[in-house]
Order: C-alpha cells, then sequence, then structure tokens
C-alpha cells in the first residue's frame, strides 16, 4: 500500500452564480485536467437568505452530470421535462443532464435561515453526452452510514466502501463519493482506488494530511499551493473551505485536530478526453458546443424525455 502524497491545497474562493447566490468555488472554469472525470465543485454555504434565495433560475444543461447534496435547508428543483421535487438535509440528487435539459435550483434555508450543500459537476464520455437525461433522488435515510471503531463515520454517497454500496447508480465516470468525520484526535487511513484521480474537501474542524514521510508537525492559518511540508495542514478560521489535491497512490492518511475534521472524499477513473467546455454545457469539440448553443437559440436543445429513479 502507498500514500498519496499531497499535490496541493487550494482554498475555496468567493465567486456569485445563478441570480446573485454568493457562494464559493473550490475549483472549476480552469485546467480539468487535474480532476479529471469531474469539472467543479462548488460550496454554497450561507446564513443570510439575502445572498441565496435568488437561486438559480432556468438554465441549461448538456454533456455533464450534477451532483447535489444538501446538508441544510432546501433545494426545490423544477425542470422542462415537468419534473419537480424538493431536497432537504441529507439528501442528494444526482442528475444526468446527457443530451440537454433546462432546469431551475431555488435554494432556501431552513429555520435559522442557514443553507449549506455542496454541487459537484462530473463530465461525461463522448458516448454519452446525447443520452437521454435522467434523475436519481435520494433521501438521506437511504444513504448509509458506516462507524468505524475508532468513532470515524463514512456516509457513503456513490461508490463501494468498507462493505457499503452506495444508492447512487449507472453514473459514468464510476465515482465513490463519500462524506467523512474523524473524531478529535484520531488518525485515520483511508483507501482509493491507484486508477482514480482523488481529492478531499474540508469543510468543519481542522486536522492534516499526510505524506508518505513523517509529518512536520506544523499548523498554519494560511493554506497555499504547492507546498512541500510532510504534513499539509488545513486550518481556515472562516470555514475551513480547503481542497486538498492527491496525487497517485492507493490510501490517503489524515489526522484530525482538536474539534475533529468532516471533508468530503470524492474520486473518478479519468476520461482523459478533449473538453470544449462555455458555461453549462460540456462537450469534446467546439463544433459541438456551437451547434449546442445553436440550438438552444432555434428551440430544438431538448431532444428527449427523462427517467427519474428513487
Amino acid at each position: 500500500m502507498s500514500i498519496r502524497p499531497v499535490r496541493s491545497v487550494i482554498q475555496s474562493r468567493p465567486t456569485i452564480e445563478g441570480a446573485g447566490v454568493k457562494l464559493r468555488r473550490a475549483f472549476g472554469f480552469g485546467n480539468t485536467g487535474d480532476f479529471d472525470p469531474f469539472l467543479l465543485l462548488d460550496d454554497f454555504r450561507n446564513e443570510h437568505p439575502e445572498d441565496y434565495l435568488a437561486g438559480f433560475p432556468w438554465h441549461p444543461h448538456r454533456g455533464i452530470e450534477t451532483i447535489t447534496y444538501v446538508l441544510s435547508g432546501t433545494v426545490q428543483h423544477g425542470d422542462s421535462l415537468g419534473n419537480r421535487g424538493s431536497l432537504g438535509s441529507g439528501d442528494v440528487q444526482w442528475m444526468t443532464a446527457g443530451s440537454g435539459i433546462l432546469h431551475q435550483e431555488m435554494p432556501k434555508g431552513d429555520e435559522r435561515g442557514r443553507m449549506h450543500g455542496f454541487q459537484l459537476w462530473a463530465n461525461l464520455p463522448r458516448s454519452l453526452k446525447m443520452t437521454d437525461p435522467r434523475y436519481q433522488d435520494i433521501l438521506a435515510r437511504d444513504i448509509p452510514e458506516i462507524v468505524d471503531d475508532d468513532g470515524t463515520r463514512v456516509r457513503v454517497i456513490c461508490g463501494d466502501f468498507w462493505g457499503k454500496t452506495g444508492p447512487v447508480e449507472g453514473v459514468a465516470a464510476d465515482p465513490r463519493y463519500l462524506d467523512v468525520w474523524v473524531p478529535p484526535g484520531v488518525k485515520k487511513t483511508l483507501p482509493v482506488e491507484s486508477s482514480r484521480h482523488a481529492f478531499a474537501y474540508v469543510f468543519e474542524g481542522s486536522g492534516t494530511f499526510r505524506d508518505a514521510s513523517a509529518p512536520h508537525g506544523v499548523l498554519t492559518e494560511r493554506v497555499g499551493e504547492g507546498t512541500g511540508a510532510a504534513d499539509l495542514p488545513v486550518r481556515d478560521d472562516t470555514g475551513n473551505r480547503s481542497l486538498v489535491l492527491f496525487d497517485s497512490g492507493d490510501e490517503i492518511t489524515v489526522r484530525a485536530g482538536d474539534e475533529g475534521l468532516r471533508f468530503l472524499l470524492v474520486s473518478g477513473r479519468p476520461l482523459e478526453e478533449p473538453v470544449a467546455w462555455a458555461g453549462p454545457i460540456v462537450m469534446n469539440s467546439e463544433a459541438e458546443l456551437e451547434r449546442a448553443y445553436a440550438e438552444l437559440r432555434d428551440g430544438t436543445f431538448i431532444k428527449h424525455g427523462s427517467s427519474r429513479g428513487r
């Protein structure tokens, strides 16, 4: 077994999307090679309704899958094919946009005004860019949670882990999507298949992700990229919104700080295909991209109906 070195630690950046929603972007709209098959990760965490209630009105998608994971508040969803739904705390929606869909996502806070969730975009391979749209709506109660002897908790949203299989099925990138909590002071080693690209996104607590050599044991409040430290700290008093990108190997090792550490651990097999990307549409060539936007203008964008699973 070999521990994956930490390639970089990246602080998520404030951005505005939709009709003025303030969120943090961990990665996206840049070099896709390091994260292939994933394209973008947004953290929409906010306690001020005026910063998110305008939501994400009607917009198209083609050529990708979007994965929405809600931790607090709700997201109301609707699309051009007549589907309607609501995601609550702990729920997941995995939408395969395929050949094209128009939809909207409207967030609403909990009783205290808090809204928190994530949206991850996964690329579709050339062979599935024009597949029928598909939804998988997963309730919180249907997501298996594993508690290890040391108190580590893992929710398995997609993929296989520690003998459990997540409820999301038939996804092109064969991803593994985990929500991991490590108790205070606990050191944990977690398997990640060597054939996959992998990253962690920290959203609660603090801790260290180790390289193969002994940790330096030095914590810093500044999170930068490309440091050579053997033990890379993840600590940010504004909310721990830090992305850890791993190099090759078949396991990661983490030690939680005094408050414990909670993070998403996401991995997937790279597609290694050309990417032509403009806004919410991702194809393999500029010609395909131009055709998609032309169809959007002339009203021929929607090709198929959608299927829906629970």
